[in-house]
């Protein structure tokens, strides 16, 4: 999952703080500054994208407005999430932890836990699978629900990655690179071309680049994920 830097709330011409009447205008500024991007599942959704509400308006309407409840989900996550009020110490979030050093991409679509982290943060990790559904397995295609194929997606973008590489891996060159970049952003799921090209620092270096909003303090010069130092509680 990828860690992003959402910022402060966006100030308008004046350099005041911008008020939002509706929360769905905060959008173009989640957008712009994260990518048209869901925040858990990672695929790329240029209409369907939500302001998604960490604590859910239903429960919380003091927060309906407020920047800081803000990330952006697809239908999917969004619907899976739904209503469940949360106590934010439980998860891991994208925007407060760098998520990408909790979870393990495999080929299959599957999406592990980091055995790498400790037993309370593999709790909390699991939490935020479950939150939105991530930890879904199918025994086949013809399990997937209609409207949930995040599963099928993230295999499909792995092939993709994977395909990417090997071209790479016979013609090296500035222009195969930047193709591979633009393919990245067409397709989304950031943490699998992350994993694909893993020990290429410099491709994981211009995919830290590239995508708008990744926070640039969770990783080392390598691009190899480090403790997240600005906002978060890891251990």
């Amino acid at each position: 999952m990828r860690p992003v830097d959402r910022g402060s709330r966006p100030s308008d011409s004046d350099g005041k703080p911008v008020t939002f009447r509706n929360y769905q205008e905060a959008k173009p500024y989640l957008e712009g500054r994260l990518g048209e991007y869901c925040s858990y599942c990672e695929r790329r959704q240029e209409a369907s994208l939500a302001v998604e509400h960490i604590q859910p308006k239903s429960l919380h309407p003091e927060l309906v407005l407020e920047w800081e409840n803000f990330l952006l989900a697809c239908s999917v996550c969004n619907s899976v999430k739904g209503d469940k009020d949360v106590i934010l110490e439980d998860y891991l979030w994208p925007h407060k932890d760098n998520t990408s050093r909790a979870f393990l991409y495999r080929e299959s679509g599957i999406i592990e836990i980091s055995p790498d982290l400790s037993e309370s943060r593999q709790r909390f990790a699991r939490n935020t699978l479950k939150l939105v559904g991530l930890q879904k397995q199918f025994r086949s295609r013809n399990h997937l629900k209609r409207r949930d194929k995040r599963w099928i997606k993230r295999e499909k973008a792995w092939r993709k990655a994977s395909e990417a590489s090997e071209i790479l891996g016979k013609v090296d060159t500035r222009e195969v690179r930047r193709l591979i970049l633009q393919n990245a952003l067409s397709e989304g799921y950031w943490s699998i071309w992350m994993e694909v090209f893993k020990n290429d620092a410099g491709m994981c270096r211009e995919l830290i680049e590239a995508f708008s909003g990744t926070c640039h303090k969770c990783f080392d010069e390598e691009g190899k994920p480090v403790p997240r130092q600005d906002k978060s509680v890891e251990e």
